[in-house]
């Protein structure tokens, strides 16, 4: 069964940004573009605006407008983007505005100046609605009107999406689409990353809401202008600590000119601006500008494979042997759930081994007998596996002295005679010596104690072999 959500992303190991003048972060602003586009009898649709508003507890008018919040839309466009456009113009700071359609098309003011101050125009998809019961048929048609709408009221196509009030299917048919440098319905990194559908690379540039003026009108969101403030000037102390320590990050803040355009609000935000200007190493692109940089310093590599998606007869072929003859653990896994969090040698060795965890001890020990012996009769005839054979010559268990193997040969005796499987020990995390001195030592352990040990022993040799085979 494929899991298809991604627990892993880059894991404890993120590429290096590279952003340009070493930058230890890239500041991001985004401005929200919405008003007009939402929803309002006037626009066709079925009912009043209740989101992203000041009316606690607000909820949509079936058949009726709401006054007042369309009132609070057009603050923003009217008052709140002439605020913001002032402060950002002279700042002289690049921002990616994410424009709903409709909504530009009822501001040619708003447009031209973003266009003039060289604002990069990204979409923010047809109308500013709820895409969650959606079809995908119509939602497809609204992709494509979008586009359409965006191309004549900007005087050209959008490379930027983001839908906000997404789908389940929503970065699936942008994807689908094609023609964007990036798509931002995700708010799963801090960094960019490719995205594969349907055999096409997309590139994912995450947004954040913990970072958006937003939260001035959801629960357990900010006060005030001071909170905002706080919260931005930690995010960026922690990315820019992060950066400084050979980790650059992306800090994404999201806007709305109806929202911190209020002027107790604005200060906040502006106080930020002033302070992120004290610090040298601070790159202030568009989103455009980061898909554009991503895709030269990490163009998209094709994996030479990938675990959780491999048919049966593949996978099996593939992982049957990292434990020893035992390829059911392998069709065992690929039956259970795969996930691209299964896709490193980590992951992979933790699905696996979960399987022979939960195998029964009767087949727990049938893996442990399936082990040969140390420096024993099947390696003398050449016999082993080529992982076994490999591991025993790492340590040199394949050129022993006459003494050497015969003090092997009696200790395997011994051994098996007392446990009933084979000595099990991860050959490559020792030398010849140290494994006749834990062999020693075992051979004195209870039957109980030396089954869970070989069984620890037997997942340790699978890592390192899956370690050999991905990355």
């Amino acid at each position: 069964m494929r899991y298809p959500r991604d627990m892993h992303g880059y894991g404890p190991n993120p590429p290096q940004a590279n952003w340009p003048g070493g930058a230890h972060v890239a500041v991001q602003f985004v401005l929200n573009y919405e008003e007009g586009g939402e929803n309002c009898i006037l626009h066709g649709d079925a009912s009043s605006e209740a989101f992203l508003a000041d009316v606690v507890g607000a909820a949509p008018w079936p058949g009726q407008r709401h006054w007042n919040i369309e009132s609070m839309y057009e603050y923003g466009a009217r008052a709140g983007f002439w605020r913001l456009h002032r402060l950002f113009t002279e700042a002289e700071l690049p921002v990616t505005i994410y424009g709903v359609a409709t909504a530009l098309m009822r501001a040619p003011a708003q447009l031209a100046a973003m266009q003039q101050a060289g604002w990069e125009i990204a979409s923010h998809g047809y109308k500013w609605v709820e895409h969650k019961d959606m079809p995908p048929d119509e939602e497809r048609r609204q992709i494509a009107e979008a586009i359409r709408l965006h191309t004549i009221a900007t005087g050209e196509r959008p490379r930027g999406w983001y839908t906000g009030r997404s789908s389940l299917n929503t970065v699936d048919l942008v994807s689908e689409e094609g023609g964007f440098a990036y798509v931002s319905d995700t708010y799963d990194d801090d960094l960019p990353y490719w995205r594969v559908h349907q055999g096409r690379p997309q590139l994912i540039i995450p947004y954040t809401l913990s970072a958006n003026d937003m939260r001035f009108v959801t629960a357990s969101g900010f006060a005030n202008g001071e909170e905002y403030f706080q919260f931005l000037k930690d995010s960026f102390d922690c990315l820019y600590a992060e950066g400084q320590a050979g980790a650059p990050k992306m800090m994404s803040i999201g806007l709305h000119c109806r929202l911190v355009g209020q002027p107790g609000r604005y200060q906040g935000l502006k106080r930020f601006i002033d302070y992120i200007k004290g610090f040298d190493k601070v790159w202030v692109p568009t989103r455009l500008a980061i898909a554009e940089h991503w895709a030269k310093e990490h163009p998209y590599i094709a994996p030479e494979v990938i675990p959780s998606e491999l048919d049966k007869p593949d996978f099996v072929a593939r992982y049957g042997s990292i434990f020893e003859h035992s390829p059911w653990i392998a069709e065992r896994t690929w039956e259970g759930e795969l996930a691209p969090a299964n896709d490193t040698a980590i992951g992979l060795h933790f699905a696996l081994r979960s399987q022979f965890r939960m195998a029964t001890p009767e087949e727990r020990l049938a893996v442990l007998r399936a082990h040969p012996d140390l420096a024993g009769k099947l390696a003398a005839a050449k016999r082993l596996t080529a992982d076994s054979t490999a591991e025993q010559a790492s340590a040199g268990l394949d050129a022993l002295t006459d003494a050497e193997r015969e003090r092997f040969t009696t200790l395997n005796e011994h051994y098996v005679e007392k446990f009933g499987f084979p000595f099990i020990i991860a050959v490559r995390d020792n030398t010849k010596a140290s494994i006749l001195a834990a062999f020693e030592k075992r051979i004195e352990n209870s039957v109980a104690e030396e089954f869970a040990t070989a069984c620890m022993q037997v997942e340790r040799i699978a890592l390192l072999r899956l370690q050999v085979v991905l990355p």
